[in-house]
């Protein structure tokens, strides 16, 4: 499920956060902490480099699940999320590595309080799916 299907005023978490340039800044802010912060060494790790290709799609992601245009999904189909990153050992130090990541780029990228605080309850239910081991 997207935030985007969640009931909500008459606009998108996209919209409200500013559209297309919120939603790549806000990928573009998820891997420059990932890339930097030593706090997000092993979950780095695990991607490979360089991350342009990866920065990309979690964009076209972010884009459609945000209330936006279904960038990824015109490109890849469903995202089938938990499908695609089983070939990757999510456990719980993962998981709260990756939700590291996201509020700090959150708390950088998204001047609403309450839309922050909405959007980091939608993607902790999420990033939790993802453990596989």
């Amino acid at each position: 499920m997207s935030i985007s299907e969640h009931p909500s005023p008459q606009r998108t978490p996209y919209e409200l956060m500013g559209g297309e340039a919120a939603a790549r800044r806000l990928a573009d802010r998820f891997y420059d902490i990932m890339e930097t912060d030593p706090a997000a060494a092993e979950l780095l790790a695990l991607h490979p480099q360089p991350l342009d290709a990866i920065r990309q799609k979690f964009f076209e992601f972010l884009s459609g699940w945000l209330g936006g245009p279904g960038l990824f999904e015109e490109k890849y189909g469903h995202p089938r999320l938990r499908m695609r990153h089983m070939p990757f050992p999510v456990n719980q130090q993962l998981r709260d590595q990756w939700m590291y990541c996201m509020d700090k780029a959150l708390a950088a990228e998204v001047a609403n309080p309450q839309l922050r605080k909405a959007l980091h309850n939608a993607f902790a239910p999420l990033a939790t799916h993802m453990i596989n081991h």
